[in-house]
């Protein structure tokens, strides 16, 4: 028995070796001449259903400041750009009314409103990532059961016949051609071919009444009407949502196996793919009173599709565009609908997104693809209350805290390098159970020249109060020859970065007055946790030491 009880104590102890408690100080080494490959910035890619938002007053606003945060272009994906209707947005929809037939079934385009969504983006200085959906009503097929063409939320608004299958699919690529030919008579050449245009959304789900080999035929003809107006387009999709299901796994497999082996319904040539995108989600719930994270769904249908990917040895080095990729799926649906997503307010988000961000470079990483884009489908909601609970980037032209982590990583350029930590909860155990023991508290780290950058974090699962991660981060490497490096040291918690927090303060106020108004919008930008200071450089490192709260973010930017 007391072999036995020496056993037990032996195998818990190295059983909390692999991961430490919170408690316990962490300690982070990050190696500057250990690279790992290209930072390639995968957070510069947003989108949002409503495209009508774009032109409105807080949408116009928030465009500009995702152009500011980074310093490479910003990149824009919305539904609804090809819809019918009056240009009005509601939740989860929005239009265009570009096509329509005439009484003697001639096609009538009016680039009235297109005109005013894509002069924003130019106007604010992003590109736009231009999906190809959905069915203009008088093009739209006549479906069993579907009667309506537009459904409001809260019905299920993509169930309606705008989501159907062209009538005529000649009509729908001439629909592709007229449309590009337009954006390149509008914006030119240059600028266009930077551009990006994807075929539909998910349509291995309600998002498409057809078949998937309708689909195959509805990508045929839209990519060759986009390439007949501009041979260079970069066209891809299928855009379908993450596959680890078996069905979604089934849909992506076989929608590349349709582009490496058939040839194109719409003029019998080899399919165009340029790029291949998916989606992959979270999946958030309420336990106990608390929000619990699905950290691991996300990742695991990242997972997923990049081994699709990596089967084909002529795909796997082709740009992969996750051009959803988020905690859950609807955005337009608040904490006042599900509870759950109250998470959307506070820093638990921006600490969710930076483990994310870390994880699929490292899935990308083990499969060998070629990751583009993390795309976040959060942007804002116009007119709604405050903090209602919105997946958004701001409320009511305030920001929340998730778009300062989208700051931080903006502020990180060059190439990965390598990092360890003791509080690092392993990337395989993630994938099978999430983070629901102890936290993970780990970096992600870059080196440029005549810079460095750490962001770190401590992330959970559970959204419940717990201790802080005291933390030491040991950065070696730094080029011989530097004596000094600046800290610049920023942070996301409940006390900095944070609006949510100050809005709280303030007794949630739906009005509030001009001065608190100021200074929600200054509690929203990115904050440094104390002043810049220089350090000392001995044997080529430094050691910064902080308390890192649970679910907090930071950014520790070293230069010299």
């Amino acid at each position: 028995m007391r072999i036995l009880a020496v056993l037990l104590i032996c195998a818990a102890s190295l059983q909390g070796a692999a991961q430490v408690p919170s408690s316990a100080p962490v300690s982070i080494q990050v190696d500057l001449a250990k690279p790992q490959g290209p930072y390639n910035p995968i957070y510069s890619w947003f989108g949002y259903d409503e495209s009508n938002y774009t032109t409105m007053k807080d949408g116009k606003q928030l465009l500009r400041e995702l152009h500011d945060l980074s310093p490479v272009p910003v990149y824009i994906r919305a539904h609804h750009l090809l819809t019918s209707g009056n240009g009005v947005a509601e939740l989860k929809w929005s239009s265009s009314n570009v096509f329509s037939l005439d009484a003697n079934g001639n096609p009538v385009y009016d680039f009235t409103i297109t005109d005013q969504t894509f002069d924003a983006y130019q106007k604010a200085g992003v590109r736009p990532m231009v999906e190809l959906g959905f069915m203009p009503k008088d093009l739209a097929a006549k479906v069993a059961g579907v009667n309506a063409y537009q459904l409001h939320y809260p019905d299920p608004t993509m169930g309606g016949a705008s989501n159907n299958p062209p009538k005529d699919y000649a009509m729908w690529g001439e629909l592709a051609r007229k449309y590009t030919e337009h954006l390149v008579e509008r914006y030119g050449k240059e600028q266009v071919s930077t551009w990006y245009f994807e075929v539909w959304n998910e349509p291995d789900i309600v998002y498409w009444h057809g078949t998937p080999e309708e689909y195959y035929k509805l990508y045929d003809y839209a990519v060759a009407g986009v390439r007949a107006a501009l041979p260079n387009a970069i066209v891809g999709g299928p855009a379908s949502t993450g596959p680890a299901s078996d069905k979604a796994s089934a849909f992506l497999d076989n929608f590349l196996k349709h582009c490496l082996n058939d040839k194109s319904a719409a003029n019998g040539k080899a399919v165009p793919l340029d790029f291949i995108s998916f989606h992959p989600k979270g999946q958030p719930k309420l336990v106990d009173g608390h929000v619990r994270m699905g950290l691991s769904n996300e990742l695991r249908a990242g997972e997923a599709g990049f081994k699709i990917v990596a089967r084909y040895p002529q795909f796997i080095h082709l740009p992969i565009i996750l051009s959803e990729a988020d905690p859950e799926g609807c955005a337009g649906c608040s904490m006042k609908v599900n509870p759950a997503n109250a998470y959307r307010n506070g820093p638990l988000y921006a600490s969710y997104t930076a483990t994310a961000i870390k994880a699929l470079f490292e899935l990308q990483d083990q499969s060998k693809v070629n990751l583009l884009s993390m795309l976040s489908w959060s942007f804002e909601f116009e007119n709604k209350d405050y903090f209602e609970g919105f997946r958004t980037l701001s409320t009511n032209g305030v920001d929340k805290p998730v778009l300062n982590v989208f700051r931080m990583v903006a502020l990180m350029s060059g190439e990965r390098v390598t990092t360890s930590s003791t509080g690092q909860v392993p990337l395989d155990e993630i994938l099978k159970s999430g983070v629901r023991q102890t936290p993970d508290v780990d970096a992600l780290a870059t080196k440029a020249e005549h810079e460095a950058a750490v962001m770190l974090w401590n992330y959970h699962d559970d959204d419940v109060p717990a201790p802080a991660a005291e933390t030491q981060v040991t950065v070696t490497g730094i080029p011989a020859g530097v004596k000094k490096v600046l800290l610049e040291h920023y942070r996301i918690d409940e006390n900095h970065s944070n609006s949510y927090t100050v809005w709280k303060g303030m007794g949630s106020p739906q009005a509030p007055t001009p001065e608190q108004y100021a200074r929600l919008k200054q509690a929203g930008q990115l904050e440094l946790l104390q002043s810049p200071e220089w350090l000392d450089v001995s044997d080529r490192k430094v050691t910064i030491i902080t308390s890192l709260p649970r679910q907090a973010t930071s950014l520790m930017h070293l230069k010299w």
